[in-house]
């Protein structure tokens, strides 16, 4: 099938390697490149109003010191097994660093969607009671945008899906990457060694299925994403430029600002292009 464009949800400043690989005909040898329209990232995002009764978890942030959370999501699908949750458990009660996880349960017998979590089952016993005060286990859906946004985030153990990393980005929160399938592990390796923005877990071997991520091995990743480590700190400067450049590629004459104006003239030609 031909195509004269492709639309992605990201940017020069975000992706340029690819972009340029892609353009310069290197990904359809033999055949003339379509334009990419790098239009990112594209975000929906409304804090709250005075009058909407913020979320609990986002209510629990209100309480904590500035960029002192790590928070752990594995997104709307990502469910880890009673073995890996509790070695994240443990890694998390001696690293000692506050701490806001999403946990969500198995699917129900037909489904393909995470229920909310029995913690009483999949915690090691006491956990919840020892790290009282500085840490939250979420067992249900929770607001990732209006968290990642609060001042009081750190940092982001995260699946790595596109949307998350995004999101991440656009914030200026650095990450630790925890690609659970499909193109996720690409993602991770693209924000640790490409992009600079997250601190990897040195023990992600994607080729065994039955990886398990030791408490150790995330007690030392989260050590270094909340500053503890050189290389930790540089992350975070890497993701607070990140941020900048997020925001700077949508406003007017900004890299996808721009690329959104010739899209629209693509699609309504001899009509002008619709202001963004």
């Amino acid at each position: 099938m031909d195509t004269s464009g492709i639309i992605i949800n990201s940017s020069v400043e975000l992706e340029p390697g690819v972009l340029a690989a892609i353009a310069d005909g290197r990904c359809v040898p033999g055949r003339p490149a379509p334009t990419v329209y790098a239009i990112g990232p594209v975000i929906w995002f409304a804090a709250a109003t005075p009058e909407q009764q913020p979320h609990a978890c986002v209510q629990w942030f209100d309480t904590q010191p500035s960029a002192s959370v790590v928070f752990l999501c594995f997104g709307s699908n990502g469910v880890l097994d009673v073995a890996q949750v509790r070695e994240v458990a443990a890694g998390l009660e001696r690293g000692g660093h506050r701490f806001l996880w999403v946990l969500r349960g198995a699917p129900a017998a037909g489904s393909r969607h995470p229920t909310d979590a029995d913690l009483d089952t999949v915690l090691p016993t006491g956990f919840l009671t020892r790290t009282r005060g500085r840490g939250l286990v979420w067992p249900a859906w929770a607001p990732q945008k209006e968290i990642l946004a609060h001042p009081a985030v750190g940092g982001f153990v995260t699946h790595c899906g596109w949307n998350s990393i995004l999101e991440s980005l656009w914030f200026g929160v650095p990450m630790v990457p925890w690609p659970l399938y499909s193109e996720q592990h690409l993602n991770a390796f693209e924000l640790a060694r490409d992009m600079g923005v997250a601190v990897h877990l040195k023990n992600m071997d994607v080729t065994r299925a039955d990886l398990l991520v030791e408490a150790a091995e995330l007690e030392a990743a989260v050590w270094g994403l909340m500053g503890g480590t050189e290389g930790g700190r540089k992350v975070k400067e890497k993701a607070a430029d990140m941020k900048d450049a997020c925001r700077n590629a949508v406003v007017e004459g900004g890299s996808s600002y721009v690329a959104l104006r010739e899209l629209m003239r693509g699609l309504c030609p001899g009509g002008g292009a619709p202001s963004p």
